[in-house]
This record gives structure tokens, C-alpha cells and sequence, in this order.
């Protein structure tokens, strides 16, 4: 899969709801995996949305997930910009690059899912997240 880059919003709980309108006004495939799905087994969070992404016909890619547990939700702050393929040399580089002077929230590393996954915010207050796909 060729690298791409998409806007990654943050929802308060209602990020099924959200994804499933998108859907209806761009069209195309949305999948869905809660928190529960990998292993979050508070009540109040195992349905909602850990990853969902929305691929229209006409190549619109969007993501979206619940605020994780343990993790504020501030409207104005809930949009991240997502690298994300399987070529992980490019991916990294771009890290190496984005992450340099950043804030740091979660290092490029192997996570739950089985990809490696890493978040910042770069030295000019935009939130980046990288995911290298491991098959």
C-alpha cells in the first residue's frame, strides 16, 4: 500500500455515529474496531471506536476514533494529521523529520495491533500520528 496522509478526528463517545454520516455523505466502505475488540475491558468503553476508517470511491480516506481511556477530548484540539502505509523506511523518515523538536506523546513503536505506531506534535503545534502496517 502506497504511504498516505488524512485527516484523524477525535470524538467524545460518538464516533460510530459520526463515521456512519460520513458515509452517507461521501459514500464508500467504513470499518470499525472498538476498544473492546483489543483487549480494553472497562464497560464504558469497549464499544466505542478505537480505529474507524472511511475510503470513498473517489479516494477520500478519513479517520476517526473515540478520545482513548484516560485521555482529555478538547473540541478545536480533536484533528490529527495520519502518515500511514506499509513502506516503513519512507514512514520513518517522515517521523524522524515531523518528530524533531516535538512534543512526543507516544514513541514510533510496535503497539496492541500488531503495527508500529507513533504521535506527536511538531514544533509548530500540529498533532501528527505515523502507523507502518505490518501486513
Amino acid at each position: 500500500m502506497p504511504s498516505r496522509l488524512n485527516p484523524y478526528i477525535s470524538f467524545n463517545g460518538d464516533a460510530r455515529q459520526a463515521m456512519e454520516f460520513y458515509r452517507e455523505v461521501f459514500g464508500g466502505t467504513l470499518r470499525v474496531n472498538t476498544f473492546g475488540e483489543y483487549g480494553v475491558d472497562d464497560p464504558d468503553k469497549a464499544d466505542q471506536v478505537m480505529h474507524a476508517m472511511l475510503e470513498s470511491d473517489n479516494g477520500f480516506t478519513l479517520m476517526a476514533a473515540d478520545t482513548p481511556p484516560g485521555m482529555a477530548h478538547n473540541p478545536g484540539d480533536n484533528i490529527a494529521i495520519s502518515l500511514s502505509g506499509d513502506d516503513g523506511d519512507e514512514l520513518r523518515g517522515y517521523w524522524a523529520k515531523l518528530s524533531e523538536g516535538a512534543d512526543v506523546q507516544t514513541p514510533l513503536e510496535k503497539q496492541m495491533w500488531g503495527d508500529e505506531f507513533g504521535a506527536c506534535t511538531d514544533r509548530f503545534g500540529i498533532s501528527w500520528m505515523v502507523n507502518i502496517s505490518q501486513g
